[in-house]
């Protein structure tokens, strides 16, 4: 029988109930305490607003040995032991003092509970631009959430605000409100307007449930009759550097894996997904391929937080963590655990801290573990209970090129609603309404010269304005405008074509838009701006007019199309901007199943540190795991001849690198062979238009260096595969371990990751420098005519000369065709030959 652990969480109910528990508390004694122990088994998420003032928590026995022996359906794991009233205590808060949530001390015996501190700054919980509360537009709204694992159980408002000097003390104010309950009121005083003013507002803690809303709103006045409600005076502005301090206090939540992928990811915590990876020693290639895996589905989960997945070799976790372990093969913490007859996947309790979880991935050997990942990634709805065994996994069907989830489909018209992300999106509602932006990822391989441009088919839906004014909706790609319509007041509905264009052409109408030199790249945002004129406070001098501000509506439909079909696929490479972007070549496969991963012997725990947030981050761009990935640490030309190259490990022989590769790191020893002018730019003309058999004279090595350094340094490097002219090889390289932590950190940053460009990116300290070096090559293909057009397009002077030789030809061909044809018809005209020679009677 398996025995559940459960969460010892108690919460008293509002006030009336709150004295009563005192009295019977003083009166009854033991009855009470039968009462907190019943009380106990309330869920967390029965935390809402009108509920309790304090909080009992009563953590439960950390692991201290391991239960009887797995049966078929996973090893049965006991951690706790019955509770009495003895082991908690209360302390009763009156709710309308206190703005703290109490804390019961844990038994001597037992860990307490972790707590931790957190300042959310107005620079992420804001929106993007300045945050300035005005008439018409008074209120902003931020948002943040809890884990599921934790409580809040004290939060502070520090606001950091700038008034307008015309507003009126008194009458003007901010109102600030936490999930649409007042927590307070900020006054515009005497002293303050015009100035910076700062308060620290106490927020009640007990109505934060997991999705929280905080929303200022400004009254203000300028005057005490006849005001404009539009007026430019009627204004506070709010600091970026307000914030809302927290404080959280841990929960020792159940062995439950009904909650999977949680704690291990909360999708409620935005911060960096931190997760270890545990192994007994240093692991083989399953081990690898199945930690690899399991990497790329929590980055998938992970999606914009980041991943970090630090390997450890036979040590205990200070955080939540993944522990794989064979039954042979085992860390030492698991040394006595029971052995398991199939593949298994267990929730338990960290052995010295019952608030940190730990993921096992168990089984009889390597191919158990592949097998347990695999359902992981498959099957994680299916999970509950402390323990589950993975009988099957079956793929049903094959990935295909380019099908990635995150990516804009390119076999047919993509419906707007498949971009959303989240429900009601594509829908806004105010005064002032704010943009829709959708976010659109394509193959970064998509060859879209020479196209007419991008058919949008669009339909939308608004409340109309009384009368004809300047209202429109505006559409915009990449913060580029393309167009915009106007907003009628006898329609509600309307259906629009428009064309996206890709570069300049040479015709232009109503329905198409062509901008110079426009690109589309592979991450993408097409906006949607409904921007209604607002009327209110169009009175004249000394005539007071009062209006209600109208609340605007604007939709657009779902069964507006984008389509991206007949475009084909067709790159320069080296390309590494569009494998830091999007994980391009190998996201080619969602699943990675035609990339071969080639790792050392024995890797470090940095190596595979840096394997693991690659993969991870490849997953969060595809929105796929690396199902079919393959790894090897074998020299293997079979195995190589169609696949796209990973390489974590020394440079292969057979991979000719003193051609191929500009950079060789051997330990504190770089040679550098730079070329003397340089473009990174992954589509830019001169360089596309090459041949990959002929010189590359700009990128040529001109110098050479050579600098002995005691420093850390890393490099990123792509070049074509030496055993199929349509693969790439990406090898990821370091001088030891340091720069193997030095290449993972600057993997990891954002920005650091988004100067990775051209053939060869260098990490350093200092940052990352990228140029472009070796030979040009391309992947996929293109019809002889459109390859030869598009050659001959970006050499304007060859085009002229061969526009002007064309001309010639076919100037030449017709004069001799209109002679051919002239000759003929004369030749018809004349006598012949035998009635020229006749005898005239």
């Amino acid at each position: 029988m398996m025995k559940k652990q459960n969460s010892t969480v108690t919460y008293f109910g509002n006030k009336n109930i709150h004295w009563l528990g005192v009295m019977m508390l003083g009166l009854v004694g033991a009855a009470s305490a039968q009462a907190v122990d019943s009380v106990s088994k309330v869920n967390r998420n029965s935390h809402t607003a009108n509920q309790p003032t304090t909080a009992v928590i009563a953590p439960s026995d950390p692991l201290t040995a391991p239960a009887a022996s797995g049966s078929a359906s996973g090893s049965v794991l006991n951690t706790t032991q019955p509770e009495t009233a003895e082991s908690v205590g209360a302390t009763i808060v009156d709710p309308a003092t206190a703005d703290v949530v109490q804390v019961v001390e844990p038994a001597a015996d037992q860990a307490p509970p972790p707590v931790r501190d957190a300042s959310l700054s107005f620079k992420t919980l804001a929106p993007a631009g300045t945050m300035e509360l005005r008439g018409v537009q008074s209120s902003a709204q931020m948002t943040f959430t809890v884990r599921s694992d934790e409580v809040v159980s004290k939060a502070t408002l520090n606001l950091d605000y700038t008034v307008s000097p015309a507003l009126l003390p008194l009458l003007s104010h901010i109102k600030v409100y936490l999930n649409d309950e007042l927590m307070g009121i900020v006054p515009v005083t005497q002293d303050l307007v015009g100035k910076k003013g700062n308060i620290n507002l106490p927020l009640d803690a007990h109505f934060i449930t997991d999705f929280n809303r905080l929303r200022l709103e400004l009254v203000g006045h300028y005057k005490d009759v006849c005001e404009d409600p539009t007026h430019s005076s009627i204004w506070i502005d709010i600091s970026k550097t307000s914030s809302v301090d927290l404080t959280f206090q841990g929960l020792d939540i159940q062995n439950d894996l009904s909650d999977f992928p949680e704690p291990f990811f909360d999708s409620r915590d935005s911060r960096q997904l931190n997760l270890p990876m545990i192994f007994a020693a240093a692991p083989d290639n399953d081990q690898q391929r199945a930690a690899a895996i399991l990497a790329s589905w929590f980055g998938v989960q992970a999606q914009w937080r980041g991943q970090n997945f630090p390997v450890l070799y036979n040590q205990l976790p200070d955080r939540n963590a993944i522990v794989f372990a064979t039954n042979q093969q085992r860390p030492d913490f698991l040394q006595n655990y029971p052995q398991v007859e199939a593949p298994t996947v267990e929730m338990i309790s960290h052995p010295d801290n019952p608030y940190i979880k730990l993921l096992l991935v168990l089984g009889r050997d390597d191919k158990d573990l592949l097998t347990a990942v695999q359902g992981i990634a498959d099957g994680e709805l299916l999970f509950r209970g402390q323990s589950v065994t993975i009988d099957n996994v079956k793929q049903l069907q094959p990935r295909q090129p380019y099908d990635a989830p995150n990516w804009v489909r390119t076999d047919r018209p993509v419906r707007l609603s498949e971009l959303a992300s989240y429900p009601e999106q594509l829908s806004v509602s105010g005064g002032r309404l704010p943009p829709i932006d959708l976010d659109m990822k394509l193959p970064p391989d998509l060859f879209m010269l020479r196209s007419k441009g991008i058919t949008l088919d669009l339909k939308y839906s608004y409340t109309p304005p009384p009368y004809v004014d300047d209202s429109r909706l505006n559409v915009s790609l990449n913060s580029r405008f393309i167009q915009a319509f106007p907003l009628k007041p006898y329609e509600s509905k309307v259906s629009q074509v428009l064309h996206i264009p890709l570069i300049q052409g040479l015709t232009s109408s109503d329905d198409e838009v062509l901008i110079p030199a426009f690109q589309l790249g592979g991450n993408n945002t097409l906006t949607f701006d409904f921007d209604f004129v607002s009327n209110i406070g169009a009175s004249t001098t000394d005539v007071c007019r009062t209006m209600t501000a109208i609340k605007h509506e604007a939709v657009i439909d779902d069964s507006s199309t984008i389509d991206f079909t007949g475009y084909r696929h067709y790159l320069a490479m080296p390309a590494l901007k569009t494998f830091a972007s999007s994980g391009f070549p190998f996201s080619r496969m969602a699943d990675l199943s035609e990339t071969l991963i080639v790792m050392p012997e024995n890797p470090s725990a940095e190596q595979l540190t840096m394997l693991f947030n690659v993969l991870g981050q490849i997953g969060s761009n595809v929105g796929y795991p690396a199902l079919g990935v393959e790894l090897t640490n074998k020299t293997d030309n079979q195995q190589y001849a169609n696949k796209d190259i990973l390489l974590l490990s020394n440079m292969p022989k057979e991979f000719n690198a003193d051609n191929k590769v500009q950079v060789l790191i051997d330990q504190a020893k770089s040679q550098l062979n730079t070329p003397e002018r340089n473009n990174l730019e992954l589509r830019t003309i001169d360089l596309v238009t090459q041949d990959a058999d002929s010189p590359n004279t700009d990128a040529a090595p001109q110098a050479h260096a050579e600098v002995t350094s005691d420093g850390a340094i890393g490099a990123i490097t792509e070049f074509q595969s030496p055993y199929n002219d349509q693969r790439s090889v990406v090898a990821l390289m370091a001088s030891g371990d340091s720069g193997y932590k030095l290449l993972d950190v600057a993997w990891r940053d954002s920005g650091k990751r988004a100067a990775i460009a051209g053939s060869v990116s260098i990490v350093r300290n200092s940052g990352v420098n990228s140029l472009r070096v070796g030979d040009i090559y391309y992947v996929g293909s293109l019809p002889w005519w459109e390859k030869m057009w598009y050659r001959l397009s970006v050499h304007p002077v060859l085009l002229a000369v061969v526009a002007v030789f064309s001309v010639i030809l076919v100037a030449l061909m017709l004069w001799r065709g209109l002679r051919l044809i002239s000759r003929r018809r004369l030749s018809a005209g004349e006598p012949s030959a035998s009635e020229n020679s006749g005898v005239i009677k």
